[in-house]
């Protein structure tokens, strides 16, 4: 059973704009899922439908086998978090600590239990220095990270992040790519994430969905999909750099093995130059 899928998934906004087109997606538990596609490719649509701010047009959503129902809506949002591109619209509250509490509060848990949540949060975040600040006078970076803390302190299963290393400098991509990779090793927890920039995929990604103009395009693992520099090309993306440069020396008869990550290019560089045995 998987933690998310939808069949044939259709929506069309007011006015006749469709959305998305038939869309066929799995989410596995303990999984890294990456959504990547241009402005505009769907994407944010997507994710609106996995915990039921949106309602499909046609087709369905199941999450852990079941339809998401008006009755069950408040429980798939226990199991499913999203954090949204912009944390201005998700953070409200007059302190960091009280915004992180809002979830665990409005589930009706004991302050005990909302206590230690909150104080997690802010720990696996690394915020815990935050706590009585007002979020607004907060940095960017800082603000994702209480918008993240404040849907991780309700326990999901699921942790979906729109485009979110938006806005943020090198230091706080770096910083995001190691949390986004704890989550999933140390938590055991899903998360898809939605990007245009293709070159932190390959880091913290163990499968791509290629959205473009409301359709799934294309799927498979890194590199399946990194593979396909015409079919990236089609739909205005590009190969990371780092395949990209092994494929050009490849080319031009260094022998080197392909890698995508950074410690995996390094290691195949080495080996190529006889630096490493």
């Amino acid at each position: 059973m998987h933690l998310i899928e939808t069949r044939d998934l259709c929506y069309v906004y007011p006015g006749e704009v469709k959305a998305l087109h038939n869309i066929n997606f799995i989410a596995p538990r303990n999984a890294r899922i990456a959504v990547i596609g241009s402005n505009g490719a769907g994407k944010s649509t997507l994710f609106k439908h996995f915990n039921g701010i949106f309602k499909p047009t046609s087709g369905s959503v199941l999450v852990r086998g079941e339809p998401i129902t008006r009755q069950n809506t408040k429980e798939i949002r226990k199991f499913v978090g999203i954090v949204f591109q912009n944390p201005d619209d998700q953070i409200f509250a007059p302190t960091v600590e009280q915004d992180v509490a809002f979830g665990p509060v409005n589930l009706g848990l004991d302050p005990e239990t909302i206590h230690h949540r909150v104080h997690e949060a802010l720990r696996v975040v690394g915020i815990e220095h935050l706590a009585g600040r007002v979020p607004h006078h907060l940095s960017g970076g800082e603000k994702k990270r209480v918008a993240i803390a404040g849907v991780i302190a309700m326990e999901p299963e699921v942790l979906v992040l729109d485009e979110p290393n938006a806005g943020l400098d090198p230091r706080g991509v770096a910083d995001l790519n190691m949390f986004i990779n704890s989550l999933a090793k140390k938590y055991g927890m899903t998360v898809i994430f939605s990007t245009h920039d293709v070159g932190l995929v390959p880091e913290i990604a163990d499968y791509i969905y290629v959205m473009d103009k409301g359709r799934i395009v294309a799927s498979g693992t890194v590199e399946e999909i990194f593979i396909q520099p015409d079919m990236l090309k089609s739909v205005r993306l590009d190969v990371p750099v780092i395949p990209k440069l092994l494929k050009s020396l490849k080319e031009n008869g260094v022998e080197v093995s392909m890698a995508y990550t950074y410690a995996e290019a390094e290691t195949a560089l080495l080996r190529s130059f006889g630096k490493q045995s």
